[in-house]
This record gives C-alpha cells, sequence and structure tokens, in this order.
C-alpha cells in the first residue's frame, strides 16, 4: 500500500502541472453502477482531457469500496448487459472487450505493446471516493468517441494471467459520449 501511495503522489503532482500547463477542452464522462440487471444509480464522472503526454482522466467519483480497481477503456459505447456464452447475464458486457485498435490480444498496461484499453488503476481512497488523475501515455482524445469506461472488481496485473491481469466483475462503467 505504501508503494501506491508513494506512485499516486508522484503521479498526482506530474498530472496536475501538466493539466495546468495545458488546459484543453475537457468531456465528462457520467459513471454508474452496473449489474446483470441493466445500468443502475451514478457514481460520479470521470473528465477526460488532452495533455502533452497523453489523456488525463480525472474521477470525481463516490460510494466506492476502498481499495485499488482495474480501469480500462472499452470497445464500445454501451453499458448495458449482455448474455455471455454460458447464457448469462452479465453486467456491462455490451461496452465489448478492452479498446484494442491494432488486435494486439494482450494486457501489459498503460505503458506496454499491449492493447491501449489498459488504464492506470483506479485508487478509492478510505472515504469511498476517487479522486486521484491517471495519465493514459498512449491515448488521445481521438481514441475515445463510442467507448466506455469501465471499472472492474478486484486490482489489475497489466498480465494476461490471471485471466485479464486478476480483474474481476464490471462494477461500474461509463459511456462517452462525443
Amino acid at each position: 500500500m505504501r508503494y501506491v501511495s508513494l506512485l499516486s503522489g508522484l503521479t498526482a503532482s506530474l498530472l496536475l502541472a501538466t493539466s495546468a500547463a495545458h488546459a484543453n477542452e475537457t468531456l465528462e464522462v457520467d459513471m454508474h453502477n452496473v449489474s446483470a440487471e441493466g445500468v443502475e444509480e451514478s457514481i460520479g464522472t470521470i473528465s477526460l482531457e488532452q495533455t502533452a503526454h497523453g489523456l488525463l482522466l480525472t474521477p470525481s467519483l463516490s460510494g466506492l469500496e476502498p481499495g485499488v480497481y482495474g480501469f480500462h477503456v472499452h470497445q464500445n459505447a454501451s453499458c448495458e448487459p449482455g448474455e455471455n456464452d454460458s447464457g448469462e447475464m452479465t453486467a456491462a458486457l455490451s461496452a465489448g472487450g478492452h479498446y484494442d485498435p491494432e488486435e494486439t490480444g494482450t494486457h501489459q498496461g498503460p505503458y506496454g505493446e499491449g492493447h491501449l484499453g489498459d488504464l492506470p488503476v483506479l485508487t478509492v481512497n478510505e472515504d469511498g471516493e476517487a479522486n486521484l488523475p491517471v495519465l493514459a501515455p498512449r491515448l488521445s482524445m481521438e481514441d475515445m468517441p463510442g467507448r466506455s469506461l469501465m471499472i472492474h472488481e478486484g486490482g489489475d496485473t497489466y498480465t494476461d494471467e490471471p485471466h485479464l491481469g486478476g480483474g474481476g466483475a464490471r462494477m461500474a462503467c461509463g459511456v462517452v459520449e462525443s
């Protein structure tokens, strides 16, 4: 946890400096809890802003359990449930898989050579709030229309094993409106 705090502090400092130096148009994404029954209550927003160093995502979320969560860009602009291969309804399955325009088929994190959908983990503080900005250096605002942002239960190891880097079920989702 100490490593996460240190990394979070360094990242926040870099992002705040970058943000102040390159003020651009922002895009707000409304985030909602999701379940097999559908899209549920709002948990806040995530602001998207282009910087000289990539896409800055600034959450303003509340009502979450403290911890570290997998955070990704998904292929489709939908948060609706869908039927999985086993015939079970699954939360936000209509969002499709992780955004992978080059069809790499691999998870290597936001700084690796894998798909572009891997974002830095989302950190929720002891008050159940997520407000620490994250930087996606390989993404731009141009990548975002027609996509969704997804928060997964569990963390993310940015590898293919265990399945999807250990991230769990889809728990919150927001459609990027262009």
